[in-house]
């Protein structure tokens, strides 16, 4: 794995704290960091999360939905259907 340096600023305590995390863990503060690091930024940000929250939300209303927007679709294709068939025996000058 070809490494980069990268620098940042961190106050004494933080510097403490991640030291004896990274000693508590057998680790070294480079491998926290970069566990740390890999995994803030695999977190989804909060429009991924909103969108996701909005569609799980959303999700029962459709399902619920569905049969009656089925039946509707079903009755209007058979009033298109029945307009069809009236509509081909005017045009064959049919009055019934």
């Amino acid at each position: 794995m070809r490494t980069e340096r990268v620098t940042f600023l961190a106050s004494r305590e933080q510097k403490a704290a991640l030291d004896a995390f990274a000693s508590g863990r057998g680790e070294s503060v480079g491998n926290v960091v970069r566990e740390a690091t890999s995994r803030y930024i695999a977190q989804p940000t909060d429009a991924e999360h909103d969108a996701e929250a909005a569609l799980e939300l959303l999700l029962p209303v459709l399902e619920e939905m569905l049969p009656r927007w089925n039946r509707q679709m079903d009755s209007m294709e058979a009033s298109i259907r029945k307009a069809r068939e009236a509509i081909d025996r005017a045009l064959a000058g049919d009055a019934a």
